[in-house]
């Protein structure tokens, strides 16, 4: 019998069921799943936790209506990597959909700051660097759909929260998205450790400008075209012969210095 008109053969829906099944995150550990539960705007699917994490989250789950399921924590059975440290704790999600570079990195005449990862693509890193944006007040942290970490379990644990607070929005092209920035009114900061020009003495010249601070990978850190669509290169500087900074850490030192400069961002 031939299917009915405008209705998907059975093999259709079950393709589309598992693709969307792949696109799901499995986040955990405690922080990283109470902030997910307690976010409005995370489409949330499956909760699995221990009794004793149970417990630790009877406020968050009560607030998100969702009933968990009580497992042994001998016999976690969730599809994470075994080494995860899960905390008794799984939650399956929805990617986070932040909208567009638009609608999250207007200024609206504020001395705003965004950070932009060219091919970051080690979660932990990205994670961390979620954490510093949101301390230090950035709109957003925005990197490519290709070449950088995707938000998994891994990343927002690291986060601890700061993924559900923060806008990690996710780009086709970089150079496009920092052309679009400049044309907002953002000034282009790319960190090269060998750059001339000190940090510090760049943000003073517009201690009040829109700042897109731009990072790239480690080892080979900023792409050529990324740099040449940075409206200057600066690195942050250093005391001994070797002065390379892990990038997360090199956001944080250059979003805290950035801070320093605007009282709005302190």
């Amino acid at each position: 019998m031939a299917p009915r008109k405008g209705k998907k053969p059975i093999w259709v829906v079950e393709k589309e069921r598992n693709k969307q099944a792949e696109q799901n995150v499995w986040l955990f550990g405690t922080h990283a799943v109470r902030d997910a539960l307690l976010n409005p705007a995370r489409e949330r699917l499956r909760l699995v936790v221990t009794k004793n994490a149970s417990d630790k989250l009877a406020d968050a789950i009560a607030t998100s209506g969702m009933t968990p399921e009580i497992q042994d924590p001998r016999r976690f059975n969730v599809p994470i990597d075994a080494q995860s440290v899960h905390q008794g704790v799984a939650l399956e999600v929805r990617p986070l959909d932040w909208g567009n570079i638009s609608e999250n990195c207007a200024p609206r005449g504020e001395a705003s700051c965004v950070v932009v990862l060219d091919r970051v693509t080690d979660p932990h890193n990205v994670g961390a660097i979620l954490r510093s944006a949101e301390v230090f007040g950035a709109r957003a942290v925005i990197a490519t759909q290709r070449n950088s970490a995707p938000e998994t379990g891994a990343l927002a644990k690291t986060a601890s929260g700061a993924l559900e607070r923060q806008p990690y929005l996710r780009v086709q092209n970089l150079v496009k998205t920092m052309l679009t920035l400049s044309e907002m009114g953002y000034r282009l900061i790319g960190l090269d450790g060998e750059a001339d020009i000190i940090l510090q003495d760049t943000l003073d010249v517009e201690p009040n400008a829109p700042t897109a601070l731009i990072l790239g990978a480690e080892g080979p850190g900023l792409r050529d075209l990324t740099k040449k669509t940075c409206d200057v290169l600066a690195k942050v500087p250093f005391q001994r012969d070797f002065g390379s900074l892990n990038v997360s850490n090199a956001a944080a030192v250059s979003l805290y210095a950035l801070s320093q400069t605007r009282p709005a961002l302190k």
